[in-house]
Parts: structure tokens; sequence; C-alpha cells
């Protein structure tokens, strides 16, 4: 018996199947036989026989997701999917079923050899997977950009190295939290690659300066969680009651949110569903703006529109796979071809309330809740300049004029008392690095209030976007100002580009626009769905917050001060950025716990964590809280196994000198010293009292403003440019 019944999938577009599909069931079965894929043994295991490849029928599910191809193209992108699940069966045989670490990494170690971006392959394949790798580099990056290309090896490289990822959670029996999971299921499912595929199918490439946009982004990253959720559906019975697989969202949300395995699957498929109306609100709302902004030529429209065509096509075939392949869990299923017209008008409707309770945000009086209180396993230290930094943050801002436009008064500022912040935050920062690190804090902290007080409660999207533009160029690359700031937004992050981007390399300064870029189109992205009385869905909200909680840039800051003796590659790896992310994750929630009243109810916000949890889940403000304060204590959990676990072993599996070694723990006890400063000053600070959010002078905020902590700027950023001086 199934261990659930399948839900009621959201199927928004009818599959429709190629016609080249016998032409390509022919080829495929050739070329793994040529492979060595077909009853070859592997370490004495026959991974494939001839009925296995016949049952999966690889060459359907490409004909279905890829439907208005030719023959040839389908010939290749079926190949590369047979390539890529005999991968992961391989892999299962290889070094799952009996953990095999160190021979796995190995394994992986190699596989970058048949991939260049640049140059032809040398190296001679030893296996199937490297065999089969091989033939097809050769047969479809040539056609190709450099930009493809590197998009395209690196998403291959994560769908191959993450693997490990998988298998250290078998070895260790360890479940992955579900914003963990999320994260890392993109790489490991491959999902983004076969977003790649699609764009080789369509036959034209995404342009190259809207590639990395965040519309783009958005479309991808809902792409694949979504063809990601669907699959764990199908495939929970084979993967966690016969393999013994831990990866699977159904098994995630059962056991972190304490489910039966039936309403666990619903719950699951209910994100799917979200992240399918979050493509279609990105591909409507989003991706027209982003053409215009960039000036978009005809050719790279027709990609672009392409390109979402194609992955809408990829869900619909991907889903009609999943209901006739022997691989997954579909007994009972409709299997009839095709998805008919009064089906997804059906699915339409079925969905409709879910999508509308996204755009019916009301405010709401909170419960009372008892005062968060938090256990972190750090200690708080302070420099000793505080009075110091207090003045001089304090005249700063009097002199950018924070105190003169209605918004801020210097009583307000004081009261707020973000120099604690920046001395709690860097105990260890110099009088004149704490002044630069307090003043970023206010400056993040202002923006954040101006933002949606100016352009929120008037809905000028026009002056939304200006406003953004012009302060993007307050921050010239090569530092030459080229606009006169004319409002306190505006000349104070001047002062601070000034300030702070002068000692750094070109190269870096450039990273360091793109954090703060970033950070300003998050405030852009918050206002914008206010204007729309929108909630997001958790996944959207979770990977925006980092941005409006300025996380990123104080990432990008820290990086500074390490990037003589890190080599760049560092950062990219999982356990780095593991660092990173939860500590991020759980310093925003720290924020959204503690300002869930003055949000909520004084304010009508919709930004919070907890409220998205309440709004998804559909469940009480006790509830909401309990998940959120349980997400909270997995990512501080997750931070603490990254640094005292994880780091000690990624030195050794990369036999990193002393001094690289000796960076990356101190920027780990820098990110210590982030997570219990940020939650010092949030419990001391006088901004999310109920006093403070009463006073008089809050009263024109109330019409729709919102307010964050301090944004997250502060670890260690004046001293990060002082050590460059």
């Amino acid at each position: 018996m199934q261990p659930f019944q399948l839900p009621e999938f959201y199927t928004p577009h009818p599959a429709r199947l190629n016609p080249n599909l016998e032409r390509a069931r022919v080829h495929t079965r050739a070329w793994a036989h040529e492979m060595d894929m077909i009853d070859v043994p592997q370490h004495g295991t026959v991974v494939w026989t001839d009925d296995d490849l016949e049952s999966h029928d690889y060459a359907l599910l490409c004909a279905y997701t890829h439907p208005d191809c030719d023959g040839e193209t389908l010939d290749l992108i079926t190949d590369w999917y047979v390539w890529v699940f005999y991968f992961d069966d391989h892999f299962v045989e290889l070094y799952k079923r009996n953990p095999d670490i160190k021979g796995a990494q190995a394994y992986l170690d190699r596989l970058p050899l048949f991939m260049p971006v640049n140059g032809v392959i040398t190296a001679t394949p030893a296996n199937p997977v490297e065999k089969g790798l091989a033939d097809l580099w050769r047969r479809t990056v040539p056609s190709h950009s450099l930009d493809w290309r590197e998009r395209f090896a690196s998403n291959t490289k994560h769908l191959l190295d993450e693997s490990m990822w998988e298998l250290h959670n078998i070895s260790a029996h360890r479940l992955s939290n579900p914003i963990e999971y999320i994260e890392m299921r993109r790489k490991v499912g491959g999902a983004p690659w076969s977003a790649n595929l699609v764009e080789h199918a369509v036959g034209l490439e995404v342009p190259a300066q809207i590639a990395l946009s965040r519309p783009i982004g958005v479309l991808r990253d809902t792409f694949s969680d979504a063809v990601h959720l669907r699959n764990d559906l199908f495939s929970y019975e084979r993967e966690v009651l016969d393999e013994g697989e831990l990866s699977n969202s159904v098994l995630v949300f059962e056991k972190f949110l304490d489910l039966p395995t039936q309403d666990a699957a619903e719950a699951v498929n209910d994100l799917l569903t979200s992240r399918l109306h979050q493509f279609e609100h990105t591909a409507l709302t989003e991706v027209p703006l982003l053409l215009d902004e960039h000036a978009i030529d005809p050719i790279g429209r027709a990609a672009v529109l392409g390109y979402v065509k194609g992955l809408q096509d990829w869900q619909a075939g991907g889903h009609e796979w999943h209901l006739r392949s022997s691989r997954y869990m579909n007994k009972g299923l409709r299997t009839q071809p095709g998805t008919s017209a009064a089906d997804v008008l059906g699915s339409y409707a079925r969905t409709m309330p879910q999508r509308l309770k996204q755009f019916m945000a009301t405010p709401k009086i909170v419960e009372p809740y008892p005062r968060p209180t938090y256990d972190i396993p750090f200690a708080l230290g302070m420099a000793p300049h505080l009075d110091q930094c207090r003045e001089e943050v304090i005249a700063w801002s009097e002199e950018v004029g924070f105190h003169g436009e209605g918004i801020w008064d210097e009583a307000k500022n004081r009261r707020f008392d973000l120099a604690l912040a920046s001395v709690c935050m860097d105990p260890d920062g110099t009088p004149s690095e704490l002044f630069l690190s307090a003043a970023w804090l206010t400056w993040g902290t202002y923006g954040d209030d101006f933002y949606p007080w100016v352009f929120g409660r008037l809905k000028d999207l026009a002056g939304l976007k200006s406003q953004t533009a012009r302060l993007k160029l307050c921050m010239p690359l090569d530092l030459v100002p080229t606009i006169v700031p004319v409002n306190a937004v505006e000349r104070s992050l001047a002062d601070l580009w000034q300030k702070t981007a002068a000692p750094m390399s070109p190269e870096f300064r450039s990273t360091f626009r793109k954090a703060v870029d970033a950070m300003l189109d998050a405030w852009a992205w918050e206002v914008i769905n206010i204007q729309q009385n929108r909630i997001p869905d958790p996944v959207d909200y979770l990977e925006m917050r980092r941005s409006t909680f300025g996380s990123e840039l104080t990432t990008s800051l820290s990086r500074f001060s390490h990037s003589t003796t890190v080599p760049p590659e560092i950062w990219g790896t999982r356990v780095v950025q593991t660092m990173e992310r939860s500590a991020m994750d759980y310093t925003f929630m720290v924020n959204d716990t503690i300002s869930y009243l003055k949000e909520i109810q004084y304010e009508g916000e919709v930004h919070n964590m907890v409220r998205v949890v309440e709004n998804f889940l559909g469940v009480s403000q006790p509830r909401a809280f309990e998940i959120t304060f349980k997400l909270m204590d997995a990512r501080l959990g997750q931070f603490v196994q990254a640094v005292d676990v994880d780091l000690p072993k990624l030195f050794e599996d990369l036999s990193l000198d002393s001094a690289t070694r000796a960076s990356l723990t101190r920027y780990a006890d820098e990110l210590k010293d982030w997570i219990v400063g940020v939650t010092h000053w949030h419990v001391e600070t006088s901004r999310y009292h109920e006093e403070e959010i009463r006073t008089p002078v809050n009263a024109h905020l109330l019409a729709g403003a919102f307010n964050r902590g301090p944004s997250g700027l502060g670890t260690s950023a004046a001293r990060l440019v002082a050590v460059k001086r």
C-alpha cells in the first residue's frame, strides 16, 4: 500500500508530446549501450538493465518536457537525462547504500575533467558516467557562448558535488531542516541544470546582462523548487522506504512540523503550488519591466519569452512523465495522454483561494505573547567606546539630514541606539572603525523606514524606481561622483560609499556595490508587495529577507578583510555558505519575533516570518511562533555544526595552509559576534517597545511604513576598511 495518497496537483499548462519521441527512444537506447550503462557491472554491481532503461522511459520525459525541439536536439537532451539519472543510480549503488565518503569524493573529483569551460577534454574516461559526460560535453557546448558554458558547467558541478551533502546526511543519519533542504535540493536536484538545457532546446540564450538578475533568478529557482517538490512527492516510496534516503521534502516536513505523512504531503504540495504561482507572478509583472530597464533587443526578448515558455513546458511535461514512469509511486492516477483544457481550468479554480490568500493581507490585533528570550552559546563582547560612538553617529546623522525629513528626530535616533549594535558586533573595534560601522547601521535602518514612508503609502512606483536608481548612482565604481544628492538617504550613502569603497580593489569594490544594490532592490520589492497587499510565500520571503536585512552586505564587507588570505573559490564552498546563511537567517528571525507586535498590529506589515508562517500554513499565532523558533534553533544549530565540525573538515579536505585556516576561523568568530550582537541590540533598544511605537512622532509611520533592525550591517564593517588603509 502506498504511504500516502498523492494530492491534487496544480497543472496550469497542458502537456504536449514531441513528435520525435520514437526516434529519441531508438537513439538513446543505442547510446546508453555504447556508454556501457546497460548490463555492464560497476564494481560488481549492474546498475541498469535493458528493462530498467525501457521502463524509466527517459525519452518520454524529454519528449514531454521539450515538445517543440527538432529530432537531433531531442536526441541530445534525452541522452543528457539518461546520463544524469544513471549518475544518480550509479552513485546510490556504489556509494550510498553502503556509505563510502572517501571513494565518493574521489569519484566526484574526476568529473570536472570532462566538462572544461574552455579547451578540449584530455582525460580518459574510466566508467560510464565519465564516458557519457565527455561525449555529451563535446556535442553540446561548442554552440554556446562563454556565459552559457560557465553557467552550465557551474550547475552541472553543483548537481554532482552536492551528492556528497546527501551522502554525509545518510552517513550521519541527519535530517535537514526545511530551509537547508530547499537550498541544497536546488543544487543536488538538478533543475537549474535542466533550465540551462531549456535554453539549448529553445536555441536562444538568456542575455548575459540579465541572466543573473533577480527576476530571471526567481524564474529559475521557482521552476527548480516546483520540479523538486513534485519529484519528492512521487518518489517518497522509493527514496525513503526503499533506499533509506533522507533528502525528501515530505519526510522533512513530516518530521520537522510533526505532521502525519499525508498532511506533510499536502503541505509540500501547497508549497509546490505557491512556487508555481510565484513563477507566474514574476513572469507577468517583473520580467517585462526587466526587459525594458535593460533595453533588451528583440532577439534577447524572444530568448527570454522562449525560456519562460520552455520552463512552463517542462513543468507540464515533467508532471505527465511522473504519472507514467515505473520509477515512481503513481498507481491509480490518470495516464491518458496530455492534460485537457478542462483540467487546466479546473486546476486554476482549485488553487485560486491559495493564490488570493497571498494578496489579502489585513492588519490584525496581536494576541498577547511573552517577550522572546534567546539562548545563544556565544559570549557577548562590547568595545569600550560606546559613548564616543553614540555622539559621533548622532552628529553625522544631523549633518546628512536624518533629523530633518519628518521621519526621525534626534531623540528617536538616540533611543534606537545603533551605536550599541556596533560595539557589540565588533567588540575589538577602534573608535573610527565603530563609527563607520554604526553609520552604516544608521543608514540602513533609516533607509528601511524611508522607503515605505515615502513610496509605500502613496503607491508611487515611478518614484520608487527613480529613487532606487539614484541611490545606485551614489556609488560610482570609479569613485567620481555623478549626481548631487538631494535627500538624507542619498547624502549619507554617498558619504559612506567614499569612506568604505575607496580602500578596496576595483574587483572587490564591484562585489561590494552588487551587495548594496541587492539591498536597495530588496527594499523596493518590499514596497511593491505592500502596494499589492501581498504576503510572500516562505521561500521567497526567506531569500529576500537576507537582502532587506542587509545580511549579504555584511558578509561582503567581512569577506573583504580576509580577501588577501582566503582564495576566492573558498567563499563558494557549501561549508562557508552554510555558516553565512544560517547566521543570516537566525538574526533576521530574531528581528521578526521581537518586532512582531510593532509590525503586525501597528504597521499592518506583511514582511515578518511569523506572519508568513501563519498565512502559508493557516496556523494560529502561537503555532507560528513555535515553528519560527524551531526554525531559528535549527539554523543556529546548523551554524554551530558548520563552525565546529564542518569547517575543520574543510581545512583537511582541501589541505588549506595555516594562514587561510586562521583567517576562516576568525571569520567564523566574527559571525558569532554578529549573531550575539544583533540579538543583544534587539533586546535592549527601544525601537520595538510598545511605548516607542505609541509615541506621537511615530504616528505618520503607521500609514504603511515598516521598520527593521540594524540590517546586519555592522559586523566588522569599519574594521575591514581600516585594515586596508
